[in-house]
């Protein structure tokens, strides 16, 4: 059986799925300040009477990091980049601990101005002094030769406790997404060192004695233990959860959307051919533009438990939140009061809702019933606005899946897939204004862990190969070794592929069922005079995001559990 396991801000879900199909299903409030206490309780309810022996594996998802960086509540964290020519690296300023050091490589990776190493050891002095406990360091060209990121990390690991080198992270050049992104996995890391610790805990405590895996933003996941050089991995896992729990169901004829309707927020994404729509560039999440690969998720402020207020005589919904439903003990109106008011709500009494409305009935001269309506039908249009603007948006540019590109694509959704605690009732009001077919994710509620339990261990690498410097390098994989100049396309992918293959099967993949494919790669002549001096080639490879092999959509159940 497996565990899948959902931390959000407000709740934790969590399922065990097993040879039956889903076995149990749980949701608890979270405690930020107490994870360990969340997780417990969360534990303590999902494996109450059970043979332990029987779990093979938990895979969790958790919003924590988003929040962090959405609240813009991150800790402090020293950028120290190296660029030499061309635009100046300030305009690329993250944080308040950014330095531009002296040291640069070309565009093919020769060092064309070396290191002040005294600059970088002075810096790592101050930062001790400030208290500083992370870094990123990021070489302009480092994804052609690391050597200067290397050395610089070594400077200043004395004097912190980690460092992240772009190189190791992304190996596409994109100089400013790629700082971006190393400063994000400074950012996150205490917060995901922390969640780490407390899983770990709460497992020994139950005696659970599993593999643990994390779900990435791409729909995939890797084990806990290789997250902690990859923290920022952990942004928008959230919305992936959503994604891979209705992928499962997705009608495969159809252009899906989904949308997650939570308590605070609806994230929405696309499923074409059965395959979840990626940014292709990586995560844009706040003012950061990331190389952090991650399928096309939008998230607005509308939620069940968004403040619901009268503007100008008309109603307005969210896009923030002050707490539960009034029918809850809350002291704003939110739509959850409306779809009480509506008789919508199961256990709870439908006059309650239609006495927290009352106040606004009167505001606006409307009888409560039609301001229940307004209230539902807003909502619902609000959700609609926005996933047209996402579908315009991914219309703008050649769309790409997790497992292809479409060039010239048009993508018009003729169906949507509803989760979240309010799911049955939403799906039924949007079949209403949806030209299409709308309907609900099997267990709703819990969808998001269901989608953390069933995803496949993924991961990529990019390779790179200078035939007239007879250099070949991959980010982050230590690839060191000389190349001939007749190496070719073919031989390259080759490589591309061995080092996925290692890659994965060092996060929890299982040889066995690895799905691998190329996802970009390119060639060509470099010219030198009027004669070719040497080739350029470039191989990006991936596992396959996707559900695990054992997992049969149709009945819901596992036929295997070595995955």
């Amino acid at each position: 059986m497996i565990i899948g396991l959902d931390v959000g801000g407000t709740h934790t879900d969590a399922v065990l799925i097993g040879a039956e199909g889903v076995v149990r299903e749980i949701k608890v409030s979270t405690d930020t300040d107490r994870l360990f206490e969340t997780l417990m309780a969360t534990l303590e309810q999902l494996t109450e009477n059970l043979d332990k022996s029987t779990i093979k594996r938990l895979v969790l998802s958790t919003t924590l990091a988003t929040n962090m960086v959405v609240q813009q509540q991150l800790p402090p964290v020293a950028v120290l980049v190296s660029a030499g020519p061309g635009i100046d690296p300030e305009y690329f300023r993250v944080g308040d601990h950014y330095h531009v050091v002296d040291g640069a490589l070309d565009h093919s990776g020769r060092e064309i101005a070396s290191l002040d190493e005294r600059q970088i050891t002075a810096i790592g002095e101050d930062l001790q002094q400030e208290g500083v406990l992370y870094a990123a360091v990021i070489s302009k060209f480092s994804v052609r030769n690391p050597a200067h990121e290397k050395r610089i990390a070594e400077l200043l690991a004395p004097y912190v406790d980690h460092v992240f080198m772009g190189h190791t992270l992304s190996g596409i050049l994109s100089f400013p997404r790629r700082i971006a992104t190393a400063y994000l996995n400074g950012a996150v890391c205490p917060v995901h060192s922390k969640f780490f610790e407390a899983v770990q805990q709460s497992l020994k405590a139950h005696g659970l004695d599993v593999p643990i895996r994390i779900l990435k933003p791409d729909g995939g996941n890797m084990n806990v233990s290789a997250s902690l050089y990859y923290p920022a991995q952990t942004i928008l896992s959230g919305p992936s959860a959503s994604v891979m729990g209705a992928i499962a169901t997705a009608p495969k004829d159809k252009t899906c959307l989904v949308l997650d309707i939570g308590g605070t927020t609806t994230d929405m994404a696309v499923i074409l051919n059965g395959a979840p729509i990626i940014a292709s560039q990586g995560i844009e999440i706040g003012s950061y533009k990331t190389l952090i690969r991650a399928l096309l998720t939008k998230s607005i402020g509308i939620g069940g438990d968004s403040v619901v207020r009268a503007q100008d005589g008309k109603i307005t919904i969210g896009p923030d939140r002050q707490g539960v439903a009034m029918v809850y003990g809350g002291r704003t109106i939110t739509p959850t009061d409306a779809l009480c008011a509506l008789g919508l709500i199961e256990g709870v009494d439908r006059l309650k809702g239609v006495e927290t409305l009352m106040a606004l009935s009167e505001e606006l001269n409307r009888p409560v019933p039609e301001i229940a309506e307004m209230i539902f039908t807003t909502a619902c249009q609000n959700i609609l606005s926005a996933a047209q603007d996402m579908v315009d948006q991914i219309n703008s540019r050649p769309v790409y899946t997790v497992h292809e590109m479409f060039e010239g694509m048009t993508v018009t959704p003729d169906h949507i897939q509803v989760l979240g605690g309010p799911a049955k009732q939403f799906a039924e009001k949007l079949a209403t204004l949806f030209d299409g077919t709308v309907s609900t994710v099997p267990h709703w509620h819990v969808a998001n862990a269901i989608g953390c339990a069933l995803s496949r261990t993924t991961c990529e690498v990019t390779v790179y190969v200078d035939t007239a410097r007879n250099i070949i390098t991959a980010q982050g994989e230590e690839l060191d070794k000389a190349v001939s100049r007749d190496m070719g396309l073919k031989e390259v992918r080759q490589i591309a592929f061995d080092l996925v293959r290692q890659k994965a099967i060092q996060r929890g993949a299982i040889p066995e069922y690895l799905q691998m494919e190329v996802i970009e790669e390119s060639q060509f002549n470099m010219i030198r005079g009027y004669s070719s001096s040497g080739k350029n080639i470039r191989v990006r490879a991936q596992v396959k995001p996707g559900l695990i092999s054992g997992y049969d959509p149709e009945t819901g159940k596992l036929s295997r559990d070595d995955f």
